[in-house]
């Protein structure tokens, strides 16, 4: 996705404890509006890193104190790029459509909650599920 940073590209390291996906948020969103971006789609943008962040943490690096989440962020072709990586073991499966009305209604726990938002709100995600160490979301969040 990113050969090189520049100009265009940020690159964050975040310690994988949740809390620090407000770091992505801010960082994402301040680039964000730099690249013109309206303040309803830096909400999207600052969504969909937070939930991708959190996701690595919880479900990717399994909550391990001594791993990390990486993000990375370009701008290019009129669109924002995001990579997520971690540290884990890699997914397996991608989980199915969640029930949003079951969920709401507590039938069914939050499960997939996160990737639902994620699909909704990005204009392209992509899930490497062929690595053996760490998982990859790609997402591309147009104007």
């Amino acid at each position: 996705m990113v050969a090189n940073l520049n100009n265009r590209a940020v690159k964050l390291i975040l310690p994988n404890a949740v809390g620090h996906e407000r770091i992505a948020m801010a960082s994402l969103a301040s680039f964000a509006k730099m690249h013109g971006y309206s303040l309803a789609r830096i909400e999207d943008l600052k969504t969909v890193v937070a939930e991708a962040a959190i996701n690595a943490m919880e479900h990717g690096n399994k909550g391990r104190s001594d791993a990390v989440v990486n993000i990375v962020f370009h701008y290019g072709d009129d669109a924002i790029h995001i990579l997520v990586s971690d540290q884990g073991e890699g997914i397996k499966k991608v989980l199915p459509q969640p029930d949003i009305e079951r969920i709401v209604k507590e039938i069914d726990p939050p499960v997939g909650f996160g990737m639902f938002l994620i699909r909704q709100l990005a204009d392209e995600v992509d899930f490497n599920t062929d690595v053996t160490s760490g998982h990859c979301l790609k997402m591309v969040i147009r104007k």
